[in-house]
């Protein structure tokens, strides 16, 4: 028979255990011991809590609450919380939350603010002395533009132009916000190369949905072709890439999409609609794009020096 001492204990954490397991749900599954002790639990009840798979050890001082499986936001928020109150998620982790751009990256990017370095399993902890951030899905994480200007310091040219392009499309960020943001920050690696591509590029005018799309845009730029819009509407349809002053029209044709009648049928159909506008249709295939890229170049190349006629 359980003791009256045994007894009034287990009545005493029944409220704390509400309390732990109303934050770590919102928390996405973790606390911290920190958040624990603000609770009440002493070091001494965390250790018993984790000897008896009621916690489970995250980072250092952080914990997962009920069972030791995490989703990916779970882990991201542990990983915040294991560097302190002002830490908040950042670069390629943030841009995974924000959906700008997909990372299968086991490591947690962070960032703190100060100077200095401090190594911790499981994280890429990067310093600031100023921070833009804010909290999203009750996660704290750089602020959209932010996390543009940390990641422009390592992308490559077209990959940061679809970081942009994804940004416009969800409305997270503009070229004005962007654009001062950079000149905020002079001395970061990535504001020369952000305020670079804000001149050259126009975000929202290549956002690709396949690597077709993007094969041949990477196409158009190695032979000096002009850049087109990318699922641009002409008379009322959507056209993988469209060159405006030239009046032309690209399609860019997988098989899996287009070896049926019915698809077959829609692409004549489509281009028919364009003859009538005045406009001028290519199709290319991936197998094309892929084995004969100077090819369908030289065809389009052609193509654009040769005058448009009008619709009229």
């Amino acid at each position: 028979m359980r003791n009256v001492p045994d007894m009034v204990a287990e009545g005493a954490s029944r409220p704390v255990d509400r309390a732990i397991a109303s934050l770590a749900s919102r928390q996405h599954g973790v606390v911290s011991r920190r958040q624990l002790r603000a609770l009440g639990l002493r070091d001494s009840a965390i250790t018993d809590r984790s000897a008896r798979g009621r916690l489970h050890r995250v980072h250092r001082g952080v914990y997962a609450v009920g069972h030791p499986l995490l989703t990916a936001r779970g882990r991201w928020m542990g990983a915040v919380l294991a560097c302190g109150p002002r830490a908040a998620l950042s670069h390629a982790s943030a841009a995974a939350l924000w959906e700008l751009r997909p990372s299968a990256a086991v490591i947690v990017d962070v960032t703190v603010p100060g100077s200095g370095s401090r190594a911790r399993p499981g994280l890429h902890i990067h310093r600031a002395g100023v921070i833009e951030t804010t909290v999203h899905d009750g996660i704290p994480v750089t602020t959209p533009a932010r996390t543009i200007l940390d990641l422009a310091a390592t992308l490559p040219r077209r990959p940061l132009e679809r970081l942009l392009d994804r940004a416009e499309s969800a409305r997270l960020t503009d070229v004005v916000a962007l654009d001062a943001l950079a000149r905020a920050h002079p001395g970061h690696h990535g504001a020369k190369k952000l305020l670079d591509a804000l001149h050259d590029h126009a975000p929202g005018t290549t956002l690709t949905r396949s690597e077709l799309e993007e094969r041949f845009l990477e196409l158009c730029r190695d032979h000096g072709l002009p850049r087109p819009r990318v699922n641009h509407h002409v008379e009322g349809r959507e056209r993988d890439f469209v060159f405006p002053g030239h009046r032309l029209v690209v399609e860019t044709d997988g098989w899996r999409h287009h070896h049926s009648r019915e698809a077959f049928e829609q692409d004549r159909l489509r281009d028919a609609e364009l003859a009538r506008a005045g406009y001028r249709t290519l199709r290319f295939t991936h197998r094309r794009l892929a084995e004969a890229p100077g090819e369908v170049a030289a065809t389009v190349g052609a193509v654009l020096r040769s005058p448009a006629r009008s619709s009229a």
